[in-house]
């Protein structure tokens, strides 16, 4: 695609995230790693690093081993969205499962949402946090009623307020006029999520932890009671372990391999728009999505200079100037007004997914496990990774709603997710079908 015969990439583009640039990816030196912990955590991003802190000042040895530098998965990579999702809307989980069973769900939901705002505060994280609120777009007429009986359901039985928007004053939210109205949810947040990072990073060491990086698992081997944890730098042996690998979890662990689902996630951010564009554009700083079943996301950065765009989840691709370009023209649908605005980064990172879109937290052969966070890394990523170092603890605070419930996998999945492109095209098509019909 070209920008008045010129690439839509800006000079010096980069395929590294955005927010690397605040927040760059700490290079530890190699340490030897102890040949003995008390608990040994795989994965350091959100969950690792939430699940270390708590274990650390409930007074456990804890090794965290990382495959690359801290963080450089999905955690510092995201779009730093502090919410209440889950992929089973609150009516449809009623209907489905009954009131109690939403509700409990739902209620863990807030639970997180509140957990991540107190720790920020508490450890005095400076990620950005900022109570924006999120803007829920409406792709058709029909839509805008789905958000609006949606959001009704959800206030009279969880008390939490909205706004609804019509398409007349959408434009005092964000400058476009694709959407048919909308909903703000007032209370919402977004981060840094780079930085957060960093700060749990620090707390997590400051309490104790020891986080090693160049160290990923090769195998977990039960021994005496507990596990060995290979990596390629030697061997850690500890009473427990806790998996907390998301999209990135591999051979080392193939059982839970199989229960969760990578798929890449894209972004891309601006360049620094005229001083006033942004302003003009997104005035609220509302994080926006829309409600497609293949989601469009806009945020605008922390310092308020750029816009950051996500889309097209679920591309199996590793061409990220490719990327950049479609997503590119997929903004300009939104926001025209950008059409001379080019691309300075753009990145990728594997989020997951499962069976049965929840979230799960739990035991398997032994090991514990946080992980499949369908969407919702930022808060259940960071409270899961608390409630499963209190289950290691033997802390009665561990229970959460989503214990006890089977980790489903597929006789045909051995972790290697080669339907992913099937399943987004079939979402994509329904969404295409749905804005036709309007």
């Amino acid at each position: 695609m070209a920008l008045n015969g010129h690439d839509v990439l800006a000079p010096g583009f980069k395929t590294s995230p955005y927010w690397w640039e605040a927040a760059p990816r700490p290079v530890r030196a190699e340490r030897p790693l102890p040949r003995q912990a008390d608990a040994v955590v795989i994965g350091s991003g959100f969950t690792g690093l939430s699940a270390a802190l708590t274990l650390a000042r409930g007074g456990r040895g804890v090794v965290v081993l990382e495959k690359e530098e801290p963080g450089f998965g999905a955690s510092s990579r995201n779009a730093g969205y502090l919410g209440r999702t889950f992929k089973v809307s609150f009516g449809a989980l009623a209907e489905k499962a009954g009131m109690d069973h939403a509700l409990a769900v739902y209620r863990e939901l807030q639970a997180a949402f509140a957990h991540v705002v107190a720790l920020i505060e508490a450890e005095r994280i400076d990620c950005a946090l900022r109570r924006c609120g999120r803007l829920i777009v409406a792709n058709t007429p029909r839509h805008y009623d789905e958000i609006a009986r949606a959001l009704a359901f959800k206030e009279k039985h969880l008390g939490e307020a909205y706004v609804m928007v019509p398409r007349a004053e959408l434009a005092a939210e964000v400058d476009t006029t694709l959407y048919h109205g909308g909903a703000v949810i007032p209370d919402l947040c977004s981060i840094h999520p780079g930085l957060y990072h960093l700060g749990l990073l620090s707390a997590a060491e400051k309490a104790g932890a020891e986080v090693h990086a160049r160290a990923g698992a090769t195998a977990v081997t039960p021994r005496n009671g507990g596990f060995e944890v290979s990596t390629g730098r030697g061997s850690v042996r500890a009473a427990q372990v806790l998996v907390a690998t998301n999209g990135y979890t591999g051979a080392a662990t193939p059982a839970l391999r199989r229960r969760v689902i990578p798929f890449r996630g894209f972004m891309i951010a601006t360049e620094e728009l005229a001083p006033d564009l942004a302003d003009r554009l997104i005035p609220h700083w509302r994080t926006i999505h829309d409600w497609h079943h293949d989601i469009d996301f806009l945020r605008r950065s922390p310092d308020g200079k750029r816009l950051l765009f996500g889309g097209l989840t679920g591309t199996a691709t590793d061409d990220l100037p490719a990327m950049a370009r479609r997503l590119h023209a997929r903004l300009l649908r939104i926001l025209p007004q950008l059409a001379g605005t080019r691309i300075s980064h753009a990145w990728s990172g594997f989020c997951a997914g499962t069976f049965d879109l929840y979230p799960h937290i739990g035991e398997l052969d032994g090991l514990h496990y946080a992980m499949g966070y369908c969407f919702a890394g930022v808060p259940a990523g960071t409270y899961l990774g608390h409630k499963a170092a209190l289950a290691m603890m033997g802390s009665p605070e561990a229970r959460t709603a989503f214990h006890g419930r089977p980790f489903p996998t597929r006789w045909f999945y051995t972790g290697r997710p080669w339907f992913m492109p099937a399943v987004m095209a079939h979402y994509r098509r329904q969404d295409r079908l749905g804005d036709s019909a309007r």
